[in-house]
This record gives structure tokens, sequence and C-alpha cells, in this order.
């Protein structure tokens, strides 16, 4: 009986440890994960319009993108890119 409490009780350490371990290790949200921006971009000589980043749409379509606008709601980026022709419309970085 004594060899099972502590067995039980060396398992119940471990377990804490590892518990603790995997709490510490984890990160705290990426603040660009946390970003609602709405954005138009020319991405390789067409419109876009993204929530990513300009690291983010230069990591994903590579190096020939360019921010156009930032706004905080769909509509209003949606609204400017139809102004300059709509998405899929082409465009160039200056």
């Amino acid at each position: 009986m004594n060899k099972l409490r502590t067995l039980l009780c060396l398992l119940t350490i471990v377990l804490s440890i590892s518990l603790l371990s995997v709490l510490a290790s984890t990160k705290s949200p990426d603040a660009s994960l946390l970003d609602s921006k709405y954005r138009v971009f020319c991405a390789n000589g067409k419109i876009e319009v993204e929530q990513r980043t300009l690291e983010q749409q230069k990591n994903a379509r590579g190096s020939n993108v360019c921010q156009l606008a930032e706004f905080d709601t769909l509509s209003d980026a949606e609204k400017y890119a139809e102004k300059e022709g709509g998405k899929g419309a082409d465009c160039k970085c200056s």
C-alpha cells in the first residue's frame, strides 16, 4: 500500500511539472494575430483586400507587393478598392 501511495505521489508530481512546463512555454498571442485592420494591396499588379499585414502579404505573394490603404472596416476597404478599379484590377507599386 505504501508503494502505491509513493508511486501515485510521484506520478502526480511528474504530471504537475509537465503541465507547468507546457503552460510556461506557450507564447502569448502574437500582436499581428490580433490586428483587425483591413488593407488594400497591390500584389503582383492586382488589387487585393486583405487583413494581412504588409509583411504577411509579402511572405504570401512575394516582394512585388505594396500597401495602398488601411481601414478599420471591410466595407471601407472594399469601397476604396472599387474606386481604384475593384479587386483584381491592374495596379502598380510606385
